[in-house]
């Protein structure tokens, strides 16, 4: 995407279907605009001589034709969204005249903005940073208390400045380096080796601590898949009704009912849980093809759950439960997957048999247990409890920052990596100007957190994504 700075751009900042719209319009022609097509009430309320933060009244015109009565909100540069000259034009959400308005300004010199153009805008004019920009696509795509609460920590900017002090810190380690190399004929050395070393240790701690947070953070941001699964006719399907509220799928006492995966939304302690219900695993072999390849996409899921809840029934022994969470855990290659067992049917026991359960699981198993009646909806306000303690949600309270972005991910993985080298290097006494390239590397991963380095590629495809008017 090319920012000419001397055009004016125009968009619909919001849908159609309610009763009010917004037109957004920013750049240095807005007032010129704006002022050939508004007529306020007030006849001392030129659009060109109003301050900043205004609401004015007034109507729209195409020469001596009425288009509609609106309400247009004044915005000065430097202090507007886009750092620009900017206006909003609130207007009757009718198709026709959102046509009708974008045509009146495209007329008269505006561009219609690309998706993401007031947000680059922004950026460019120094109004936020790249981190920041993003944060803005963020918040509108949350779904969540908990995605909404991470987007705005973005977009305050205190992610930013974390990433801004470890580049500083590196820019000062390399300053000293490249100064050594300056006067590497006279063989002086400007910083201690063993600072060094411990300044580079801290900084790749702190950069790995918040790769390690992407997995948490990318979850939240998308919602948090949660697999259902066990052996047929435990009560899978009719624990995800319960959980849903709803009848979403069928229950049925045939084994195999469910054949493909279903997946559904729920919202939990400020949470976006996926839940996926699964084919049913069988010990003995399966002779139905189409229930064969349910079961494998019941695998495929396990794969890339973050949490798998193992149903089984109450009635079932204590070993033979243990034997279905150690096979699942098998089939899961992610360790830090969270596996836990949901024991449905436990109204079918008695309370002393159900105690005894209890107590022979506690030595088997080492994992979370929750005992539930799916039949009954008992025991599923203990699972909520343990899905959403599962997740970590007090991670959202704690100063460490949260990592929601792939592009974010990747860029804190190559400074790991190349911070790693510079301390080989130092181990192993290389060269110190190899050991200057591993840090400029690392320094140029970090500036592209937060545009500090812009390539235009990048550029392009992070608001490509964005919506248009925004």
């Amino acid at each position: 995407m090319t920012i000419k700075h001397d055009t004016t751009i125009a968009a619909p900042a919001t849908g159609i279907g309610g009763a009010i719209a917004v037109i957004r319009i920013s750049g240095p022609e807005t007032f010129r605009i704006m002022s050939s097509i508004f007529r306020p009430v007030s006849k001392s309320a030129h659009i060109r001589k109003q301050k900043g933060y205004t609401v004015h009244y007034g109507h729209i015109w195409e020469n001596d034709q009425l288009v509609d009565e609106v309400l247009v909100t004044v915005f000065r540069e430097p202090d507007s969204y886009t750092g620009e000259d900017s206006a909003e034009i609130s207007y009757h959400a009718s198709p026709f005249i959102q046509h009708k308005l974008l045509e009146l300004l495209t007329s008269l010199g505006a561009s219609v903005a690309m998706p993401g153009e007031f947000t680059m805008r922004a950026f460019i004019n120094g109004k936020m940073d790249l981190s920041q920009a993003e944060a803005v696509a963020d918040i509108i795509a949350s779904e969540s208390e908990a995605a909404h609460r991470l987007a705005m920590t973005q977009l305050r900017g205190g992610f930013s400045k974390e990433i801004e002090k470890l580049r500083h810190e590196l820019l000062s380690f390399a300053s000293l380096i490249e100064l050594e190399l300056d006067f590497s004929e006279e063989d002086v050395i400007f910083a201690d080796r063993f600072s060094m070393t411990e300044t580079i240790i801290k900084i790749k701690s702190l950069v790995d601590s918040l790769a390690s947070s992407f997995r948490l953070g990318n979850a939240i941001r998308k919602g948090i898949p949660v697999v259902i699964a066990g052996m047929t006719n435990v009560g899978k399907s009719s624990l995800l009704n319960v959980l849903l509220q709803e009848e979403r799928a069928i229950v049925s006492e045939i084994p195999g009912t469910t054949r493909d995966t279903i997946e559904e939304v729920l919202h939990l302690g400020g949470l976006l849980f996926r839940f996926i219900d699964t084919a049913g695993l069988r010990g003995e072999e399966v002779r139905d093809k189409i229930e064969a390849r349910g079961i494998e996409r019941t695998k495929a899921r396990l794969e890339k759950a973050d949490i798998v809840l193992a149903v089984t029934e109450a009635t079932d022994a204590a070993e033979d439960i243990s034997s279905l969470a150690d096979a699942l855990r098998e089939l899961i290659p992610d360790s830090r997957t969270r596996l836990i067992l949901v024991i449905n049917k436990s109204d079918l026991l008695s309370a002393e048999k159900l105690v005894v359960l209890k107590e022979r699981l506690a030595v088997s198993c080492k994992l979370p247990v929750v005992f539930i009646s799916a039949l009954r909806t008992e025991g599923i306000d203990e699972l909520k409890r343990i899905l959403t303690e599962s997740v970590g949600k007090g991670a959202l309270d704690s100063p460490q920052y949260i990592v929601t972005n792939a592009r974010h991910y990747e860029a804190l993985t190559n400074v790991s990596q190349n911070l790693g080298r510079a301390l080989d290097g130092f181990r192993d006494g290389i060269p110190t100007e190899l050991i200057a390239t591993d840090v400029r590397q690392a320094i140029y991963y970090l500036g592209l957190i937060t545009g500090k380095i812009t390539p235009d590629d990048i550029l392009g495809e992070i608001f490509a994504n964005f919506c248009i008017g925004k």
